[in-house]
């Protein structure tokens, strides 16, 4: 089941449990997924492209939690929290540390990376491998981690 048929039938399922957060969640997804393919040029997204979308979404509300925290803004950080529990119930499931730091010593391995000035190299073949399973700020600090 693509994300925007399981996006359908969750919308449906909040109007039916009068979840209104959930609900303006699953909208707001749903058109920026619109949106997108609307900007594409195409009918619909792929797996690939609304994940890409779903993730987008994701940071930008993980960003906003960030800022609201510094001010002190603790209503809208609840809120905002929220928001993400109920994003990240499309997201795949994430990896583990462990496995996360397998695949990062593999790929360094393939690239043959050693040192920092290698850094771009291995953050382009790691990243499509993890997409949408593991936060790229973690991804980084655990390359950096491991070529210095």
């Amino acid at each position: 089941m693509s994300l925007l048929e399981r996006l359908n039938q969750d919308m449906k399922q909040a109007m039916r449990n009068k979840d209104k957060e959930t609900l303006t969640q699953i909208r707001l997804v749903k058109a920026s997924i619109q949106n997108e393919a609307i900007k594409l040029g195409k009918d619909h997204l792929s797996e690939e492209e609304e994940l890409t979308v779903l993730t987008r979404e994701l940071k930008q509300r993980k960003d906003s939690l960030h800022e609201f925290k510094e001010a002190g803004r603790e209503d809208l950080v609840e809120k905002l929290d929220r928001e993400i529990e109920i994003l990240q119930a499309y997201m795949p499931k994430q990896l583990s540390d462990e496995e996360l730091e397998q695949i990062v010593q593999e790929t360094i391995t393939e690239t043959g990376a050693s040192s920092k000035q290698d850094m771009g190299k291995v953050m382009s073949a790691i990243m499509p491998k993890v997409k949408g399973k593991a936060d790229g700020s973690k991804v980084n600090k655990l390359v950096m981690k491991h070529l210095s």
